[in-house]
Parts: structure tokens; C-alpha cells; sequence
């Protein structure tokens, strides 16, 4: 049975291979062939990858991540359509799901999302369930840096606090659009925002995001 993760995976291949190398991204500075070996090194250099969290190691990371990006860009996405090798990490489907299913999920949406034609993704209720469950989770880690109080509130009233504090701003969207904001991306995220206008101008110009 696919997984939520193995979809993401082919989802994002599919589409990397359709836009091409030099696609824009949502990322600052990177073009689809950088997210692509962003993707790779995580799965397939750990020792490399260590740097996204551990600061000193981000030299090595950067180093690393572009002799990957200098790789065919073919040979990059038919690593991310067969994922990573045996012995990684990644390769058990319970770390694959835990680990990957909204890190492949938003860099879809940012290949998708930074396109001239690109148009709304229909994102089944099963699926949204499932990033709402990981956003509740990690909700608080994501909104650590915000300037204001913050809530995440789905159309049905489900909420989960990201950061606690005043004055409050309470976004409203999907659980995809949710997570797209709070991981960094809030202005391409489809949300609606309530508060104080000023604390909704301290919001914009906030740095959310791992």
C-alpha cells in the first residue's frame, strides 16, 4: 500500500521532471535543481545533512548540497522517485512516513507554487488529516520565532496554538495551507489572517519555519 510519504515522493518527482532544473522554487535562491539536491543529500548524506539543524556542519552542508546540484538533473530526480538506499534511515517506511510526508509535501507546493500557471491543489480530507496531525504536533517548534501570538485554526474550528503570547493573530486555512505558513511560506499560503493590524504587520515580516 502507498504511503502518504511514497506519494509526495513521486508526486514531487513527477513534477521536478516537468518543470525542469532551472524552475523557480519558493526558496530563496533556489532553482529546482537545488531543491533537488536538497532532497537527495537528506536522504542520502546524513553526515552531510546534519548541517540544516546543527549550524557549525552548515558549511560542510552547502559544500556538499552543490556537488550534488552540479549531478544531471535526471540522475537527481530518479534519486528522489527511488528513494533512498537500504541501509539509510529514510529506507524504513515508518521513519519514511514520519519523516517525509510534509517535507515532500511543501517542497512539492514549492516547485508548484512558484510557477507563472500554477492553479490550487485539491487535497483529500484523509491527507489533510494527516498534515493537521503533524502540524499539532509541531506547531509550536514552527511558530517559536513569531513576534505575536499565534493559532492555526482550520475552517471546521480545530486549533492548534503555535505560539503563545499578545496581541493574537488567529490564521485560518486547510491543513495544507496551514502548514505551508507555518513552515515559511506564508505569503504563497491560501490563509485568511485576523488580529490587530499591527501585530498582523509584525506577523509579515516574521521568520516561521524550522
Amino acid at each position: 500500500m502507498s504511503t502518504h510519504a511514497q506519494r509526495e515522493r513521486l508526486l514531487l518527482a513527477d513534477l521536478l521532471e516537468t518543470v525542469g532544473p532551472e524552475a523557480p522554487t519558493l526558496v530563496p535562491d533556489w532553482r529546482a535543481r537545488d531543491l533537488a539536491a536538497h532532497v537527495v543529500v537528506r536522504e542520502r548524506r546524513t553526515d552531510a545533512a546534519a548541517g540544516i539543524v546543527f549550524k557549525p556542519l552548515a558549511a560542510r552542508l552547502e559544500r556538499v548540497q552543490a556537488e550534488f546540484a552540479a549531478k544531471p538533473f535526471a540522475e537527481l530526480v530518479q534519486l528522489i522517485r527511488t528513494g533512498p538506499p537500504r541501509l539509510s534511515p529514510y529506507a524504513l517506511k515508518q521513519v519514511d512516513e514520519a519523516a517525509n510526508t510534509v517535507e515532500f509535501y511543501v517542497h512539492t507546493e514549492d516547485v508548484r507554487r512558484a510557477q507563472p500557471d500554477w492553479s490550487p491543489r485539491e487535497v483529500d480530507p484523509v491527507f489533510g488529516d494527516a498534515l493537521w496531525s503533524r502540524l499539532e504536533r509541531t506547531a509550536r517548534l514552527l511558530g517559536r520565532r513569531s513576534p505575536v501570538g499565534l493559532v492555526l485554526r482550520r475552517p471546521d474550528g480545530r486549533t492548534a496554538v503555535a505560539h503563545r503570547g499578545t496581541p493574537v493573530v488567529t490564521v485560518t486555512g486547510e491543513p495544507g495551507e496551514l502548514t505551508l505558513f507555518a513552515f515559511g511560506r506564508q505569503e504563497a499560503a491560501r490563509v485568511e489572517r485576523e488580529g490587530a493590524a499591527d501585530a498582523l504587520a509584525k506577523l509579515r515580516s516574521a521568520t516561521l519555519g524550522i
